[in-house]
């Protein structure tokens, strides 16, 4: 149920969400999102997509103060051009989820997101299933885990995502790592306790903005952790999956329909 007044904070997923499925975002949305930070209200951009995406995001999300970036792991202040969370999940951690995951999943096709820097490639195998246009740099799996990363991306030759997820939910503990789904046919494999919700509550202590005054709108499993930790009001996108919608205060129109710049319209002038 949604607290009456206007939050102080809203938070928004972007693919599948505010993005539609054509990969681009409105003038109708960018311009109702205009009206809700001229209103005095944060702007916050909560996406799975790495800070290899930054300027994609920039441009998708043009009012955001905040990026909340790698499902959380990576959070920019745009004002100050600053960083106040990058999380990294080292090789030997990454090794052992891989190796749990295969070991009752089967084979798994991975991707390793490993650098920061505006579109850099990611690590590995390319995989054909991957629906946007990336660079993929061949190296074995070995060479991948040399290091640290800021995420990996596993796909079961096997199983579809729901099921790899639901496998990674009863065998990686927590404190090893956090395993999601944002809608890809992957699987999301980042550092302990980085998830969208951690991501924002860095932005709301930074800002003082409690949990009980800030409004998420999302789409998929990686959305949960932010709607568990939002209180105003859980939005969800009427092409939301199902565990998504089992949570949701309301749900609003499709991407496609713009759904989050019809609700937040409707916010504003009521």
């Amino acid at each position: 149920m949604l607290k009456p007044g206007l939050p102080k904070l809203i938070a928004t997923d972007l693919d599948g969400t505010l993005v539609r499925s054509d990969d681009t975002v409105s003038a109708y949305t960018h311009s109702v999102l205009d009206r809700v930070r001229a209103a005095g209200i944060r702007i916050v951009a909560a996406t799975g997509r790495g800070p290899r995406l930054t300027s994609l995001t920039r441009n998708d999300i043009r009012v955001a103060d905040y990026l909340v970036l790698a499902q959380g792991g990576w959070v920019l202040d745009q004002a100050e051009s600053r960083y106040l969370r990058q999380a990294r999940l080292s090789g030997w951690a990454l090794a052992d989820v891989l190796a749990r995951l295969e070991s009752v999943a089967g084979p798994l096709s991975v991707m390793f997101e490993a650098l920061e820097h505006d579109d850099s490639p990611l690590w590995g195998d390319f995989d054909p299933t991957w629906r946007y246009p990336v660079t993929v740099e061949a190296r074995t799996r070995a060479e991948c885990l040399e290091g640290d990363v800021i995420k990996a991306f596993a796909r079961s030759l096997e199983l579809d995502v729901d099921a790899l997820l639901a496998i990674a939910r009863r065998i990686i503990p927590s404190d090893m790592a956090t395993v999601t789904q944002a809608g890809l046919d992957y699987v999301e494999i980042c550092p302990a306790h980085v998830d969208k919700g951690t991501g924002l509550a860095v932005v709301a202590e930074t800002i003082g903005v409690d949990p009980a005054d800030v409004l998420v709108f999302g789409d998929m499993p990686n959305d949960l952790p932010m709607f568990d930790w939002a209180g105003w009001g859980r939005i969800a996108v009427a092409n939301a999956h199902p565990e998504l919608l089992a949570v949701a205060d309301e749900v609003t129109l499709t991407n496609d329909e713009d759904g989050v710049a019809v609700f937040l319209d409707r916010l504003l002038s009521r």
